[in-house]
């Protein structure tokens, strides 16, 4: 049995079996870890979400921001934006199957010393800190009152996690770490507005800092597996796997096989044949 990670999909059906076909991959044997953003700006939304669906217990999906944006524009909250491409999945026959299917995702996975989120954790919250606030946004997420909770969830602010958050500003904080974060200030607070916010490391907001680079992080205990940030690239550091490498955008589907950290990769489609790197 091997375990694949992938990196963020967003609707990008065809480089995704290409790559499974390069691997071998087997859903009865093998497990695949998707970090997020299964959906949207790609061609073929609809498809990635059914194919990943159908793979059962194979699979294993943390919610990233475009699957979230995707959950409440079925549920008419938040607004489209020009660039979407979900309205092939908003008008499907088993749209609610699949919208019910994702709402039961998570945030955060953890197994075998490995944490998988889409974007990252605040400095100050450990593994078991990061799964017990993720199960809190699920348990929102699930309950016969979810829409209320889609109603609130959106905004920048609080940017900062404190003990005593309650409420739809301790959820918001939660998914706004864990589904949209790259940079942090030295005192821990998220940076979402200033210039260069989602920039390459060297080139972000003036005085923060890449959220994993944070000193004395807690989670650095374990190795994270994120996506997210197309401009931060591959990453394959001690504790963190980042796995955004652009497929949307031109570049490459990764995969990474957890057990020997071999890496995977499908090029966009104006290259040709996959790539396996030692």
């Amino acid at each position: 049995m091997a375990t694949y990670a992938f990196g963020d999909l967003q609707g990008c059906y065809d480089p995704l079996q290409r790559l499974l076909d390069y691997i071998s991959f087997d859903p009865a044997v093998d497990r695949a870890w998707f970090v997020g953003d299964l959906v949207n700006r790609g061609p073929q939304s609809l498809d990635v979400l059914r194919f990943v669906k159908s793979l059962g217990a194979a699979a294993t999906v943390v919610l990233g921001n475009h699957d979230l944006h995707l959950v409440m524009q079925a549920e008419g909250y938040g607004k489209a934006n020009k660039e979407d491409t979900l309205d092939e999945i908003l008008a499907a026959p088993d749209r609610d199957d699949l919208m019910a299917w994702l709402r039961a995702r998570p945030l955060v996975h953890v197994e075998d010393g490995w944490m998988m989120v889409h974007a990252g954790v605040l400095p100050t919250w450990t593994v078991a800190k990061a799964q017990a606030l993720s199960d809190e946004v699920s348990a929102a997420l699930t309950a016969a009152d979810f829409r209320d909770f889609l109603s609130n969830m959106w905004g920048s602010d609080p940017v900062a996690w404190t003990e005593d958050l309650a409420g739809w500003d301790r959820l918001r904080v939660i998914v706004n770490a864990m589904t949209r974060m790259r940079y942090v200030t030295p005192a821990g607070a998220m940076e979402f507005r200033a210039a260069g916010a989602k920039a390459p490391p060297g080139q972000g907001p003036a005085g923060c800092l890449p959220w994993f680079a944070a000193p004395g992080r807690a989670s650095a205990d374990h190795g994270i597996v994120c996506g997210h940030w197309s401009g931060l690239g591959f990453r394959d550091e001690p504790n963190l796997l980042a796995l955004d490498t652009g497929c949307l955008w031109g570049g490459s589907l990764t995969s990474v096989r957890l057990e020997d950290r071999r890496v995977f990769r499908q090029p966009c489609p104006q290259s040709v044949g996959p790539q396996g790197w030692d």
